[in-house]
C-alpha cells in the first residue's frame, strides 16, 4: 500500500465515525468484542472509499483492517510491553489468591472495616496512595479491595467505578506519575513539560472534583441511575448482577496457610520494583545528571512506563515465588500452575485492549487529530473567556470517541499552547494559557472514563473483575455529572482566573449537587444508614 495515500475522508467529520459506531453499539448490545470489530471493520471501509469506480475497495479495506490496524498494534513494542506487563500482574494476582493471601487479607479487613462506607473509603484511600501508573493502579486495587468489598456486599460495579475515578484523576494531579511524565512530553520546545504540569494541577476540576464527589457520595450513601439497581441487587447478596465469564469467587485459598503478609509484602515490593524499573528507563541509573531529586524527577519525565512496569512486574513475580517458596505455603509446581492461571485472567482484557488500539489506528488513519486541531483553532476568537471550557467539552469528545486520554494531550497541548503563549507579557493570558492545557488534561481524563473503549476503563473493569459493559453505564451518569460541574467551574475560571477561588466555587457546586441527589433520588440512604445491617434479600 501506498505510504502517502490520504483517503477521500481524511481530516472531516468521518473521522469519528468508527468509535462512535463502536461505543454505540456496545452500550446497545452489551456485546464489547463484536461491537469493536464492527467500528474497526468501519474504518477499513472509510479508509478505502474513492471517488472512482468501485468505490469501495475491498483489498484495501481487508488490508488497513488487519495489517494497519490489529498486527500493527500488536507490533508496537508500546503495546506489547503494556500486554506482558498484564499477564505478569495476573500471575502474581494468581499466586496471591493460591497461597490463601488475598483469603488472609479479606478476614483481617473484615474485623477491622465494619461497614460499606469503610471498605468504599478504604479503596478510595488505596488508590490515591498507589499515584505512579494508572494501569498499576487499576489491576492493584483492584486485587487487594475485592476480597474486602465482596465480604461488605459492594457491587463490583461500584468497586470498578471506585478503581477508575481513583486511578487517572490521581495520575493526573500526581507530579511524580507515568501521566505527568506523558504531558511534560507533549509540551512544545523551550517549554518546561514538567513545571507546566505542576501549575496546571490546580486547575484540573474534573480529576479533583471526581475525588471530592466520589468521597461525598460513599459518605452519603447516595447511588443513582443504574448503579443503583447493582448496588441493591449486591445489598441482597448478588455482588455481580452481570457477571464476566472469567469471574469466580475467591474463597479456594480459604483453608491454606495464606496470611496478610503474603498479600502485602508482595504488592509492596512489586510498587518498588515498578518505581525502579521506570526510574531505569528514563536514565536514572546512569544517563542523568544532577542530584538525587533533579536525576528523580527528569528519569520520571523520560521514563517507558510499557518498558518500566514489565520490569517492575517481573521482579515481583520472582519475589513473591521464592517468599512463597521460603515460606512454604506454595510449591514450586502449584506456582507455575499461576503462570497458566494469571494469562488466562487477562484474556479478556488483553483482547479488548487489541480492538481498542486498533479502533484508534482505524481513528488516526482517518485524520481524527487534524480535524479536532481544525475545531479547537477556529474557537479563537471572542469567546477567548469560555476558551477553558470550551476546549474541555473538546477534549472529552476527543477522548470519548478514540478512548485515549494520551493522544489527546497530543493533539490539544500544542494547538492550546498556540493560542495562549505561557510567556505572554500579560499574566492573565499567560495564566489562561495555564488554565486551558488543565483543560485539556480534565477533558481527556473525563472522556477516557466515558468510553468503553478506553484502555483505563478496560483495565478498571479487569480489575474488579466486573463485566464491562455494566461498569461503563454505571460510571457514566457519574462521570457526566462530575463534568457538568467542571464545565460551569471552567466557565467561572476564564473569568476569574484564580486557581483557589474558582475550586472552592467548583467544589460548592459539587457539594450542592450531591446534597440535591441526596434529597431527590429514590433509595439514597445517609452514611448512618448505610452502615446497618445489610436488608434481608427482597424480590426485584
Amino acid at each position: 500500500m501506498d505510504a502517502e495515500f490520504v483517503p477521500i475522508l481524511y481530516n472531516t467529520l468521518w473521522a469519528l465515525v468508527p468509535p462512535l459506531v463502536a461505543i454505540i453499539l456496545a452500550l446497545i448490545t452489551k456485546e464489547v468484542y463484536s461491537s469493536l470489530f464492527v467500528g474497526i471493520a468501519v474504518g477499513g471501509v472509510l479508509y478505502s472509499l474513492s471517488n472512482t469506480a468501485p468505490y469501495i475497495h475491498p483489498v484495501m479495506a481487508l488490508e488497513h483492517v488487519f495489517k494497519d490496524g490489529i498486527i500493527a498494534s500488536l507490533s508496537d513494542s508500546y503495546n506489547v510491553g503494556i500486554l506482558v506487563f498484564l499477564v505478569f500482574l495476573g500471575i502474581i494476582v494468581a499466586l496471591m489468591n493460591k497461597a490463601g493471601g488475598s483469603a488472609a487479607f479479606g478476614n483481617w479487613a473484615s474485623e477491622h472495616v465494619h461497614s460499606r462506607v469503610g471498605s468504599q473509603l478504604a479503596t478510595i484511600g488505596l488508590g490515591v496512595l498507589i499515584f505512579i501508573d494508572d494501569y498499576f493502579n487499576c489491576l492493584t486495587v483492584g486485587s487487594v479491595m475485592r476480597p474486602v468489598t465482596d465480604r461488605q456486599k459492594i457491587s463490583r460495579a461500584k468497586l470498578a467505578y471506585l478503581i477508575d475515578a481513583t486511578a487517572a484523576p490521581v495520575c493526573i494531579i500526581a507530579p511524580v506519575s507515568s501521566w505527568a511524565a506523558a504531558v511534560s512530553g507533549f509540551a512544545p520546545e523551550g517549554t518546561n513539560g514538567l513545571m507546566l504540569f505542576i501549575r496546571a494541577i490546580p486547575y484540573n476540576y474534573y480529576a479533583i472534583l471526581t475525588l471530592v464527589m466520589m468521597v461525598l457520595m460513599v459518605s452519603f450513601g447516595i447511588e443513582f441511575g443504574p448503579m443503583a439497581r447493582h448496588e441493591k441487587n449486591a445489598k441482597n447478596g448478588d455482588i455481580f448482577t452481570v457477571k464476566p465469564p472469567v469471574a469466580k469467587e475467591e474463597t479456594a485459598a480459604a483453608e491454606t496457610k495464606g496470611k496478610v503478609i503474603d498479600l502485602v509484602l508482595p504488592v509492596v515490593v512489586l510498587i518498588i520494583c515498578c518505581v525502579i524499573g521506570m526510574l531505569y528507563t528514563g536514565g536514572f541509573y546512569g544517563e542523568l545528571d544532577g542530584g538525587f531529586f533533579t536525576r528523580f524527577v527528569e528519569a520520571f519525565a523520560n521514563s517507558d512506563a510499557s518498558v518500566g512496569l514489565a520490569y517492575g512486574s517481573f521482579g515481583g513475580i520472582v519475589f513473591t515465588v521464592i517468599f512463597y517458596l521460603c515460606r512454604k505455603i506454595l510449591n514450586f509446581k502449584d506456582c507455575m500452575a499461576c503462570v497458566e492461571e494469571g494469562f488466562k485472567s487477562m484474556i479478556a482484557p488483553i483482547t479488548i485492549l487489541t480492538l481498542a488500539w486498533s479502533l484508534k489506528a482505524m481513528t488516526e488513519s482517518l485524520g481524527a487529530a487534524d480535524f479536532v486541531a481544525g475545531v479547537v483553532e477556529s474557537s479563537k476568537g471572542d469567546f477567548n473567556m469560555l476558551l477553558p471550557a470550551i476546549i474541555f467539552l473538546i477534549a472529552c469528545g476527543l477522548s470519548f470517541a478514540t478512548g485515549t486520554s494520551w493522544g489527546t494531550f497530543g493533539i490539544l497541548i500544542p494547538i492550546t499552547l498556540e493560542v495562549f503563549k505561557l510567556t505572554d507579557p500579560d499574566p492573565a493570558k499567560a495564566t489562561l494559557a495555564v488554565i486551558c492545557v488543565s483543560a485539556c488534561m480534565a477533558g481527556a481524563v473525563c472522556g477516557d472514563h466515558c468510553s468503553p473503549i478506553s484502555d483505563t476503563t478496560i483495565m478498571s473493569s479487569a480489575g474488579a473483575q466486573c463485566d464491562h459493559i455494566a461498569h461503563v453505564s454505571t460510571q457514566l451518569p457519574y462521570a457526566l455529572t462530575c463534568a457538568a460541574v467542571s464545565f460551569i467551574t471552567y466557565m467561572i475560571a476564564g473569568y476569574v482566573k484564580n486557581a483557589g477561588v474558582s475550586l472552592l466555587i467548583g467544589i460548592a457546586l459539587m457539594f450542592g449537587m450531591i446534597m440535591l441527589l441526596r434529597y431527590v433520588m429514590p433509595g439514597s440512604d445517609s452514611a448512618a444508614s448505610s452502615q446497618k445491617e445489610t436488608p434481608k434479600p427482597e424480590k426485584e
